[in-house]
Formats: C-alpha cells, sequence, structure tokens
C-alpha cells in the first residue's frame, strides 16, 4: 500500500479563507463524497471558525472539514496526501509550500500564475518530488487549465484517430466575462516587484518549462504579423496577442515535453485573443505594449495597487453569475500531405464565477489524483510517479469529472480540412 494511505487527510485546503480558498472549500462541500477526510488550514483562527460556520448550512447533513492553524508547513504535509494551496502571490508565500511537499511526498495543487516561480520550483523541486513520488501540478486554475487541457483534448484525439502527432495547436481566448480578483491583481502587479526583467526574460522563452528541447516553429511568423499581433485563420478568423498566453504557452510546452508520445516530437502551440476585426486586433496589440512598459515603472505599478480590490477581495456573487469564458482551438495533424487533418475543440463554463472555477479545477484534480478508479491497469498516483507536472498529465479522468459539473463543458471533434 502507498504510505500516504496510512496519512490523517486525504486533502487539505491551505489558505481557505482567501478568495479562491472559499469558493473552493465551497464546491468541496456541496459536491465531493461525504466520506472525504479533509480540512481547512490557515493563518488566522478566526476567520477558519467563521468559514466552518458558512459552510455547514450548504450542507448540513455533511460532517464540516477540520479546522488546522498553519503550524509548520512541514508537520502539515505529513499530515495530508494532498495539499491544495491558494495563498499567493506564490513567489511569496508558496516555495516553502512546495518544498515540504516535495520532501514528504505529498501531492501539491495550485492556481498560480507566476511563470517564472513555477520554472525556479522545477529547477528546485522536480527531481525531489519525482523521488518521493509527488505529483505536484501548479497552475491549474484559469492559468493555465483551460488552454492546456484543450490541446491535450485535441492532441490526444488526433494521436488515437489518426495515429500521428499534432503539428500545430491554435488555441484562442474566444469570449470572457470577469472581473479579477483582489489576490490575482496583486500577483500581477508584484511579479515585476520580485523579479527583475532579466529573469521575466528567460523564463518568457520557448520551451522554458519544458522538460527537453522544443522543435522549431512549423510556420514562420510574417513581418506583419509580428509587428501588428494579427494572424487571420480561415477558421478562428481575426486573432491577436493574447494576455494569458504568456502564463498558458510555457504550461503547454511542458505537457507536450512529458507527454511527447501523444503529442508528437514536431509541436507548436500558439495561443491568441479573438477579435472582431483587424483594426481591434491591432489596438489591443498596442495597449498591451503600452501596459507591460506602464508595469515596469514603480510609481505606476504603487498607483495601480492604491486602486483596485485588495487580496482576498473580489467581485460580488451576484456578479460572478454574471461571468463566462470560452476557448476555442484548432489543431493540425502532422501528416505529410498538402491538406492534412484537423480537429476543433471548445471549451466554456458559465456558472458561479471564474474564481468559483478555479476552486472546482482544484478540487476535482485533487480527486482525479486522491481516487479516480482505474479502468485498466494502474492508478493516477501510480502512473504519474510523481515531480513538477501540469493538469495535461490529469488526462480524460480529469476531463470526464470537469463535465459533470453544471455549466462546464470540454468537447473535441474531428473535422474537414
Amino acid at each position: 500500500m502507498d504510505f500516504r494511505h496510512d496519512r490523517q487527510y486525504e486533502l487539505v485546503l491551505f489558505g481557505a479563507t482567501g478568495y479562491t480558498g472559499k469558493h473552493c472549500a465551497e464546491h468541496i462541500i456541496t459536491h465531493l463524497p461525504a466520506n472525504l477526510d479533509w480540512a481547512i488550514a490557515g493563518r488566522n483562527h478566526g476567520k477558519l471558525s467563521a468559514l466552518k460556520k458558512e459552510l455547514h448550512p450548504l450542507n448540513p447533513n455533511r460532517l464540516p472539514p477540520r479546522q488546522l492553524g498553519r503550524g509548520y508547513l512541514d508537520r502539515l504535509a505529513k499530515k495530508t496526501r494532498l495539499i491544495i494551496n491558494t495563498v499567493g502571490p506564490y513567489s511569496l508565500y508558496g516555495s516553502a509550500v512546495v518544498e515540504a511537499c516535495a520532501i514528504n511526498g505529498t501531492h501539491y495543487l495550485d492556481v498560480t500564475g507566476e511563470f517564472p516561480w513555477v520554472l525556479d520550483m522545477i529547477k528546485k523541486h522536480h527531481d525531489t518530488a519525482k523521488q518521493h513520488g509527488a505529483i505536484m501540478i501548479p497552475q491549474i486554475g484559469m492559468a493555465s487549465a483551460p488552454a492546456d487541457l484543450t490541446t491535450w483534448a485535441l492532441a490526444s484525439l488526433i494521436n488515437q484517430t489518426l495515429h500521428v502527432g499534432t503539428k500545430e495547436v491554435i488555441c484562442c481566448l474566444y469570449a470572457l466575462k470577469s472581473q479579477p480578483s483582489g489576490g490575482s491583481l496583486a500577483t500581477a502587479l508584484g511579479i515585476f516587484d520580485t523579479y527583475s526583467l532579466k529573469q521575466l526574460s528567460e523564463a518568457g522563452k520557448p520551451y522554458a518549462l519544458s522538460a527537453m528541447p522544443g522543435s522549431k516553429p512549423s510556420r514562420p511568423r510574417p513581418l506583419l504579423e509580428k509587428l501588428t499581433g494579427v494572424r487571420m485563420d480561415p477558421t478562428l478568423g481575426a486573432l491577436t496577442t493574447a494576455v494569458t498566453a504568456s502564463s498558458d504557452t510555457p504550461i503547454v510546452e511542458r505537457s507536450w515535453s512529458l507527454l511527447s508520445d501523444i503529442y508528437g516530437l514536431d509541436f507548436e502551440f500558439n495561443e491568441y485573443q479573438m477579435v472582431r476585426n483587424v483594426f481591434v486586433a491591432i489596438t489591443i496589440k498596442v495597449l498591451y505594449a503600452v501596459a507591460m512598459i506602464g508595469l515596469i515603472l514603480p510609481p505606476v505599478r504603487w498607483l495601480l495597487k492604491m486602486m483596485v480590490y485588495a487580496p482576498g477581495q473580489g467581485a460580488s456573487k451576484e456578479a460572478g453569475f454574471k461571468e463566462s469564458i470560452e476557448f476555442r482551438a484548432l489543431a493540425i495533424a502532422d501528416q505529410n500531405t498538402h491538406n492534412p487533418r484537423r480537429a476543433m475543440a471548445r471549451m466554456h463554463y458559465k456558472g458561479r464565477s471564474m474564481y468559483y472555477m478555479a476552486g472546482f479545477l482544484l478540487a476535482e484534480a485533487a480527486m482525479t489524483i486522491l481516487r479516480e478508479p482505474p479502468a485498466v491497469g494502474p492508478s493516477i498516483e501510480e502512473k504519474l510517479r510523481g515531480g513538477l507536472l501540469t493538469p495535461a498529465c490529469l488526462g480524460q479522468a480529469f476531463i470526464d469529472r470537469l463535465n459533470k459539473i453544471e455549466g462546464f463543458s470540454l468537447t473535441a471533434e474531428m473535422v474537414d480540412a
């Protein structure tokens, strides 16, 4: 038997009283099995007690979670099979949690979008986590699970249908209605305080997080696209620079390197934002460039911090019900023909809020690791064996769980070339 099965808890939600943490706790108590032995942990005993009282009316017939103080992280990691960490910014507060989990063989999930920090964690803890069998998956929230899972679904479909790899996936943020939380805004603004431009540049290089060298782009970018950010695709329409690409692309490229038997060796991923026309595309490219220049300047960051939600705060529940997100993606099979086969995928969610989505992504990923019964062969724990991995590594079992959630859908199908 796996040594983790003797531990006191199956799951500990660390940072349960934060904005995303509360959404995750809500999903756990209303949707996960009643016999799940779980606990909430954090720094503030009073806030944890208040959260327990908030959770009880949501499912009165279920025992509430145990309440733990932050304690020493090493002791916390030894008590549970898996830790969900929602305490950010992760570059400030997450490193010690990752280290404790890697050393103690404790599975780990978070919702960071701080790809320079993820690169640092891979360099420091991947080998240790693999040695101790700890499945550790950062960026399994809005950054970068939608793009990563959508890409995996396409590559897997092409591999199973055509028995070939995937040449390129063109992923686009097709629609988004959402308000960022205080924690997300603090992270976005603080990343320039934590990392130098050199470090950001290093982490942003192609295949920086990949476990093996990447292939050369199959399609050289035209000069006009480089200058304007505009790409015209016959299927997806007018596309432009996507803010989400900076955090999503490194994770998808790491998935390719870990699952190259599915993706193929000559794989390329490009993420964009869908726009109405070329004029809007160019405008967004310019505004994005201006915003990046502004964020480099400390006075601009200071001013913005004064104007946004404080960490732990976010949109109201009423506003959350109006939020939605949609990704669409096109995959081109790696076939040496003039007209290779293609596949299309759509990921859509409309429900509580984007942060509730982050919460159920964490909770359902945890259940995929902890309890997903294998159809044939080894369990997820036995198959993955550990290391700093990606959402795509959880595969179809994870997607199947997500597709059972009201308002969520991820589908992929072959289409005519």
